[in-house]
């Protein structure tokens, strides 16, 4: 069976709980499984929480699974404004507090995630006890990226969603991926297409101000997997390498047969590569 075509039911067992809670100003829907250390998955742009299904299934065998949809996405509520990547960070403090978690979690952020896991970690790094950076980059948008993205969130305000759905698809998922399972990345699309217009202008809004923040790795002091897809065409693996051995001590792993997508992709794969770091993690070596 293609990794892709597993549904949001088919993850659930009886001891998952998705729910509403109030976090700060913004209800999230927010999906939880599991006991154990806490693992805080964090989706990507323009995704909700089911990107991480297989995770959501894998992980939860041995430790807590927190998986929220962030404002504007999934069963979540929109804010208005920009929503800036320390804003979304502070909503996931919160979101700590509300389900009382106090110990430190493993954040675990794919693409526009990984932009959100740098500013809590800069804001609230002791409430860390690792970084999983999926997909994701450290660098500011340049001047005509940002610009760009201000320009779609216009658009997405005028005419809704599916213009800049359509214009991510080829972008978000490797070539093979794309020939192979154009059924399931269909029903990957149709998740992206619920996404409040006023959140996704929002998220883009505030992903064109975001920081550069490639100063700051080497002053990551947390155990560090970095991991991106072979083909990603995003955020490459040449430039997740550099990261990677900007921040001390990171292992870094490519996942084959996968391109931004890399967990939804190759999920066997990319279990194979979180797995043993979480267990380090948990024993503190």
């Amino acid at each position: 069976m293609c990794p892709l075509t597993k549904s949001s039911s088919d993850a659930q067992t009886e001891n998952e709980r998705t729910r509403i809670v109030q976090a700060g100003d913004v209800a999230l829907q927010v999906v939880e499984r599991g006991q154990g250390m806490p693992i805080l998955l964090v989706h990507g742009f323009p995704l909700e929480h089911s990107m991480w299904d297989a995770q959501i299934a894998g992980l939860s065998r041995r430790w807590r699974v927190i998986a929220p949809d962030l404002p504007g996405f999934g069963g979540s509520q929109a804010r208005g404004g920009v929503a800036t990547m320390e804003q979304m960070a502070d909503d996931l403090l919160a979101l700590l507090d509300a389900l009382e978690i106090s110990e430190p979690v493993v954040l675990c952020g794919l693409s526009m995630g990984g932009y959100i896991a740098f500013q809590f970690w800069r804001k609230h790094a002791s409430r860390l006890r690792g970084l999983v950076l999926c997909d994701t980059r450290a660098a500011a948008d340049a001047p005509e990226a940002a610009q760009a993205r201000l320009k779609v969130a216009e658009q997405v305000l005028r005419a809704g969603v599916e213009g800049v759905v359509d214009a991510m698809m080829p972008k978000l998922f490797a070539p093979s991926s794309l020939e192979k399972h154009a059924e399931a990345i269909g029903v990957q699309r149709q998740k992206m297409l619920s996404a409040a217009p006023q959140g996704v202008a929002a998220a883009l809004q505030g992903m064109a101000a975001r920081p550069d923040v490639r100063g700051d790795l080497p002053r990551i002091a947390l155990p560090t997997l970095v991991v991106v897809g072979q083909h990603d065409a995003i955020a490459t693996v040449e430039e997740m390498r550099a990261m990677a051995q900007a921040i001390p001590g990171a292992k870094f792993v490519v996942i084959p047969e996968s391109g931004h997508m890399a967990p939804l992709e190759n999920p066997a794969a990319f279990q194979a590569a979180i797995e043993p770091f979480l267990t380090r993690v948990e024993r503190g070596v």
